[in-house]
């Protein structure tokens, strides 16, 4: 296998070849694919032939992979690109055509990792790519723009960000240690990586000569030997409790528990991983991300969150963790309009507001209507006694009348449906209700193996 180098070698020449030889000094076979598209390239820039084949150029930096057949990849010829003259379009062209060529070279079990380097428009291309390849291949970014939002870049991937400090031009005493740890860097995670297949084909070949598939061990359950059935969970830090409990109940029975933090992009991740076919079964026992995306929070997941495993027929046990709260930056950044609204200063960087009645008979409206609309088992726990730490009798957040808004339009919105309802005094964090839950989410995931 080798490490995929992808960039615009039209402007980035020189950088590339330096991290090249420093990825190969290493121990790694390198493939080299050019995205430049609107400048010529080096001199010792070759073609590539789109065959995976060293052709052309001088005795540096050849591309196995060049701008030509990365554009044709992506649907277009290169000679149009560049005499259109429309950046916008044909970094969109390029990186659409280096993603097919990234995702083919999985595929075939080529790659290790993959590393780029660039500004602006050639982080957007290599993000691009970066997000399409799974979980779990080495990714690495240097890049004039990973100080700041980085969300555009890395998406719901694990695109692993390192910031250039000085741009991407030339080898000087400052970019020559920068791109030294970029390359020492993908190269011991592609080692990693490659240590991590080779273990992986060897069991799958001792599984084959015992006659027990992956697909079959996994399908035994918890019971079974073998790999452990995979499990989401959403957790933000006023539930953590509840969700400790719970996970700690599904690993005595026998499941592997991911547990996602409910910041947006958590929630945004959890859903691409369900949809993907990863998960047994989801403890969505903290759907937060709702309320931002309705009242216009900063960890809004979008209008999307808890659609994925009800499509998928995946089962799912919900709950209305921090349903109670909205979230914003520090207090100073909090809209004008909700001055005078409840606040609490959660940490520095964080400033919850607590939900209204009205807000809160919206966010449980929507909760049962996409549980009702689910094509799986879904269980609904409801913690009557308080849906986050802070919103117990007591709490800076304990506000009844709130939670029975939303307890109320929960319940009419699944009225009829196949969701079955399990009521609790208890609030949200009491380790009965947190292990009650896991235990019927592996009786729906055991049901549904059976």
């Amino acid at each position: 296998m080798a490490v995929l180098l992808l960039g615009t070698f039209d402007t980035k020449g020189a950088e590339y070849a330096h991290v090249r030889d420093l990825v190969t000094a290493a121990g790694q076979e390198v493939v080299l694919l050019d995205a430049g598209v609107l400048g010529a390239p080096p001199p010792d820039a070759g073609a590539g032939t789109g065959t995976g084949a060293r052709a052309g150029g001088g005795p540096g930096l050849e591309a196995d992979f060049g701008a030509a057949a990365v554009a044709e990849a992506g649907g277009a010829r290169l000679e149009e690109l560049r005499g259109a003259g429309d950046r916008g379009r044909a970094l969109e062209v390029m990186a659409a055509g280096a993603a097919a060529i990234a995702k083919d070279l999985h595929a075939q079990g080529r790659l290790s990792g993959v590393l780029a380097l660039g500004g602006s428009g050639g982080s957007s291309i290599a993000a691009a790519v970066m997000r399409v390849l799974p979980v779990g291949l080495p990714k690495l970014l240097v890049s004039t723009m990973a100080s700041g939002d980085v969300s555009a870049y890395v998406g719901q991937s694990d695109v692993t960000l390192m910031y250039s400090v000085v741009d991407v031009a030339g080898i000087n005493s400052i970019s020559r240690q920068i791109l030294g740890n970029a390359a020492a860097a993908i190269s011991a995670m592609a080692a990693a990586y490659d240590t991590r297949a080779a273990d992986a084909s060897r069991g799958a070949r001792a599984s084959s000569d015992a006659g027990t598939s992956r697909d079959a061990r996994t399908a035994a359950g918890p019971s079974g030997e073998g790999e452990r059935p995979l499990v989401a969970a959403t957790m933000f830090g006023v539930t953590t409790p509840a969700v400790d409990a719970a996970r700690a109940r599904l690993e005595e029975l026998g499941y592997e528990v991911l547990v996602f933090h409910a910041t947006g992009s958590g929630g945004r991740a959890m859903e691409a991983l369900v949809a993907s076919g990863y998960f047994a079964g989801v403890l969505d026992l903290t759907t937060t991300e709702l309320a931002d995306e309705l009242v216009g929070g900063v960890l809004s997941a979008g209008p999307d969150r808890l659609t994925a495993a009800g499509a998928a027929g995946v089962p799912q046990v919900v709950s209305l963790g921090a349903v109670d709260m909205v979230n914003f930056g520090p207090m100073d950044t909090v809209p004008e309009r909700f001055a005078r609204r409840r606040l609490l200063v959660h940490n520095p960087t964080v400033t919850l507001m607590r939900t209204t009645p009205a807000e809160n008979a919206e966010v449980g409206r929507t909760i049962g209507a996409k549980l009702a609309g689910a094509t799986g088992p879904v269980t609904l726990f409801l913690p009557r006694g308080g849906v986050s730490a802070v919103d117990v009798e007591g709490g800076p957040f304990h506000d009844p009348e709130a939670d029975a808004a939303c307890f109320d339009a929960v319940l009419r919105a699944v009225a009829g449906s196949a969701v079955e309802v399990v009521e609790s005094q208890d609030d949200i964090n009491r380790p009965g209700f947190a292990v009650a839950a896991a235990d019927r989410l592996h009786e729906l995931i055991q049901k549904g193996a059976a």
